[in-house]
């Protein structure tokens, strides 16, 4: 018989809700896919995320909607105008050494391709395309796993990110909705989200990250609580290396709880960067795909529109199980634990399983006590 990786039941909902009941869209299209693959931090990784997805059955249970490509007057909501004219001229010819481009984040760890531009204009349409779709009432869950990219700033790349669709899709749900909830489990800080929020108390920002010198990008200590009238309306919960499921479901709960019922928000905007799990080249948290989907069904049970974005995830394998296992989580369904046949299946050996486990490494956070209180205290 098939073995089943046994799930608890922190998905099911009411008791009145069935599976059918939750309207889930996906944003996709093989174009768009395409696109996202040239990414060169993550080659591929957008194709192997949705083969995967596909691979599991999962397509049939949601609205499969094609994204748009954001025009440069809707990424203008955010970006300065002269960011965006500079990587649109960039990108055209692949120029790396545009010497205005230091001016901008380009370069090191931002690189210059060609055709940047239209992966930013993609990566951008596409969360706004699934924000829309929330507002149309199209589904209650919108996901697109090929966006969260929550360092770029207004007027600079930064951290891998050309276009920050985070703020984006916050600002399309902000035309309807008027409080906005960000929470962001990546392995780093949502820098660029918070400070596109710093000084507003109509979007609170919260970020579990590592946080150690010399980690990128060294913000999103305790005590970055936001600015003028957004003042406590960031809270920042830094962690050390080796956390594991069960001590993050916990701070995670504690926190969320306050914030939900202190802030009420509307509508959740949640980044799911993957480079949490056990064995991602960052090294550094050490968590599987179930303890995130905890994470992600206690917002689920809010009831609340939700868009659901990707992120980090440098272990490409490890990424595309961890996203497939949120996407069965959100549609409750368990998902049988051998990697069906697909066009990328030998990338998941030696074991061709859906699991992750974690890695034998102390949990540095058990020696400090970690302060949650401090976090939402002023919430």
């Amino acid at each position: 018989p098939m073995r089943r990786w046994e799930r608890q039941d922190f998905c099911k909902g009411d008791s009145n809700d069935s599976p059918s009941k939750r309207k889930v869209v996906y944003v996709y299209s093989p174009q768009y896919t395409e696109t996202c693959d040239s990414l060169s931090k993550v080659p591929n990784r957008a194709s192997m995320v949705h083969s995967l997805i596909e691979a599991y059955g999962l397509l049939q249970h949601m609205s499969v909607v094609k994204p748009r490509v954001a025009t440069i007057e809707e990424m203008a909501k955010f970006h300065t105008d002269a960011y965006l004219e500079h990587l649109h001229k960039i990108s055209q010819d692949g120029d790396n050494d545009d010497p205005q481009s230091g001016d901008f984040g380009l370069g090191y760890d931002c690189p210059v391709v060609e055709g940047i531009y239209d992966y930013a204009a993609a990566v951008g349409g596409a969360t706004l395309t699934a924000a829309q779709c929330l507002l149309d009432k199209r589904g209650e869950v919108a996901i697109n796993w090929a966006g969260g990219w929550h360092h770029a700033k207004k007027d600079e790349a930064s951290g891998f990110c050309y276009v920050n669709d985070a703020v984006l899709g916050i600002l399309k749900l902000r035309e309807k909705y008027e409080r906005v909830l960000y929470v962001d489990v990546d392995l780093h800080h949502g820098d660029g989200v918070e400070d596109a929020f710093s000084f507003t108390s109509k979007v609170m920002t919260v970020s579990l990250h590592k946080f150690s010198p010399g980690f990128f990008p060294g913000t999103g200590d305790l005590c970055d609580t936001g600015m003028g009238k957004g003042r406590w309306y960031a809270v920042n919960v830094p962690l050390d290396d080796g956390i594991k499921d069960d001590r993050y479901f916990h701070v995670f709960t504690s926190v969320m709880q306050e914030v939900q019922a202190l802030f009420n928000p509307e509508a959740v905007v949640m980044q799911l960067g993957a480079d949490t799990m056990a064995g991602d080249p960052m090294c550094s948290f050490n968590m599987t795909p179930v303890g995130v989907a905890q994470c992600l069904c206690h917002v689920l049970d809010w009831h609340l529109p939700t868009l659901l974005l990707g992120g980090g995830g440098y272990n490409l394998a490890n990424t595309a199980r961890c996203w497939t296992y949120l996407t069965g989580a959100v549609l409750r369904q368990t998902l049988a634990s051998e990697i069906p046949d697909h066009e990328f299946f030998t990338e998941y050996g030696p074991d061709y399983s859906l699991e992750i486990s974690p890695s034998c490494r102390p949990d540095r956070n058990e020696t400090k006590q970690l302060d949650k209180n401090n976090a939402i205290r002023h919430v």
